[in-house]
């Protein structure tokens, strides 16, 4: 009499029995193509569109026909919020995948998408938590708004050629993701494509790219390094507002356009040039960058706008061009390590709060061309020394130099509008100065001379005598200042006993 023997499969476990042994193969689990009774599902000109899925399986293969017609869309919400979903396959049949289609699959932890595919819509992946790697086929050319937003597992990505439009904030909040690799296919990075990727730490931006969005990498606080393309002509408003991590950037001179807040608490940045391309400098474009040392503005910009470097803390030099004509309010407000400042010739107004704090300034000069100051201007610049003006006296704010309590106003002559005081601050003429405490003054190599300052611009006749009792004064030497200073030698002196020096203008 033969063994019985019979074959069963239960989960993926192929068991084989006989009457006096058992035989067991464990094979590995696969996807179960799950039958049509588990979907519902459109048909439209010969094509199935499936519209939702019923069935309970975690591991799922969609079949690429249903009743010989072939599954060419998954549609919208077809298995949004499907919790126990854990892997999906999708056949090469499909080209679409509809607004939500996976939406909230928070265990979903594997997609195959097909060769085929040409559209994932928006919030297609949304939520799905699970998802730590997805391969977006070069088939695809459009990714849609939020389609993988908050995918907090998802740790890279790599966007193929094929994509010309990115959605908004498509791979926002995607807290894991650390590299990206974005095809030259895109031309617009949109707005919030990347905000709040807090673990993205560098990413390449390819020379198609002409725009980037407004909150393109909004708080990508991990983010050190970023390369700007030379096509770029506009970094538009919070694109990297709180990149926290962010060390260095190059503007190239492509760009013409830096949104309100662009860069504004990226508190790492040491130091910044904005090229000469640049005609828009957008408000708060850099306010809080607390380490940044030192900015260059180049000469397209001729505002620089409100709060434009506010609360730069360790700001100590900025090259202000001559084709600026404001300096708008709170343009460098609580920029309190900021020693010096070279107004330009150009400039017409200082803005309210313009200066307000900057403690470590110890004096300025403002050129003939500035006719008003904005309310607390200067407000608490406490170790300011002395103001100088090149022209009449300007129209006057409230409170400009109040708590400038070691400050005098100083102004040339010939010019108008001077009291005994000026914003509640001493006048005094400002006249030319030979300097005798900043290593100049005394004998050189061959030559006795001295460091003369006054305004630039303005003519100085150096004389010289030999008694004072019987002066005659002999002019030696006369300069038009290029800028606010020359240095005078006397390679003569020498032949005198003694040799005084005085200093007039014509």
């Amino acid at each position: 009499m033969k063994p019985k023997s019979w074959l069963q499969t239960l989960g993926g476990r192929l068991s084989i029995a006989c009457s006096s042994w058992l035989i067991l193969l464990l094979l590995p689990a696969l996807p179960v193509v799950v039958p049509a009774q588990d979907y519902t599902y459109t048909t439209n000109a010969g094509t199935i569109t499936i519209t939702r899925y019923t069935g309970s399986g975690s591991a799922v293969t969609i079949p690429n026909t249903i009743n010989d017609l072939p599954v060419t869309s998954i549609g919208d919400f077809a298995f949004s919020s499907s919790t126990s979903l854990t892997s999906v396959r999708i056949p090469n049949s499909v080209t679409h995948l509809g607004d939500w289609a996976f939406f909230e699959c928070t265990s979903l932890a594997s997609v195959t998408l097909p060769d085929s595919l040409t559209r994932i819509g928006a919030w297609a992946f949304e939520l799905c938590t699970s998802l730590t790697s997805i391969t977006i086929p070069d088939s695809v050319t459009s990714l849609g708004n939020l389609s993988f937003y908050a995918c907090t597992g998802l740790t890279n990505i790599t966007i193929p050629n094929s994509v010309t439009h990115l959605g908004s904030s498509a791979f926002e909040h995607c807290t894991s993701l650390s590299t990206v690799t974005i095809g030259n296919g895109l031309t617009i990075l949109t707005i919030s494509a990347f905000r709040y990727c807090t673990n993205l730490t560098t990413v390449a931006i390819p020379s198609s790219v002409t725009n980037l969005g407004a909150w393109a990498f909004f708080e990508c606080s991990g983010l050190t390094n970023v390369a700007l393309p030379n096509s770029l002509t506009s970094i538009g408003p919070w694109a990297f507002e709180l990149c926290t991590s962010l060390n260095s950037i190059v503007i190239p001179d492509s760009v013409i356009s830096l949104g309100n807040l662009a860069f504004y608490a990226c508190t790492s940045l040491t130091n910044i040039t904005i090229p000469n391309s640049v005609t828009n400098l957008g408000s708060s474009a850099f306010g809080r960058c607390t380490s940044l040392a030192t900015a260059t503005i180049g000469n397209g910009v001729t505002i620089v706008t409100d709060s434009a470097f506010y609360y730069c803390t360790n700001l100590t030099t900025v090259t202000i061009p001559n084709s600026v004509t404001n300096i708008g309010d709170w343009a460098f407000f609580g920029c309190s390590a900021l020693t010096n400042v070279a107004l330009p010739n150009s400039l017409t107004s200082i803005g309210a709060w313009a200066f307000e704090l900057c403690t470590s300034l110890t004096s300025i000069a403002l050129p003939d061309s500035v006719t008003s100051l904005g309310n607390l201007a200067f407000y608490a610049c406490s170790n300011l020394t002395g103001v100088y003006f090149r022209g009449n006296a300007p129209g006057l704010g409230s409170s400009v130099f109040e708590y400038d309590n070691s400050a005098t106003v100083y102004y040339l002559p010939g010019t108008t509008g001077w009291g005994p005081t000026f914003g509640g601050r001493p006048t005094v003429l400002w006249k030319p100065e030979i300097q005798t405490s900043d290593g100049s003054f005394g004998v050189q190599t061959n030559r006795f001379g001295f460091n003369v300052t006054w305004a630039s611009g303005r003519v100085i006749v150096v004389e010289a005598c030999t008694n004072l009792a019987n002066p005659f004064w002999s002019p030696l030497q006369t300069n038009t200042l290029a800028g606010d200073a020359f240095y005078f030698s006397d390679p003569e002196w020498t032949n005198y006993p003694g040799r005084f020096y005085r200093l007039r203008s014509p």
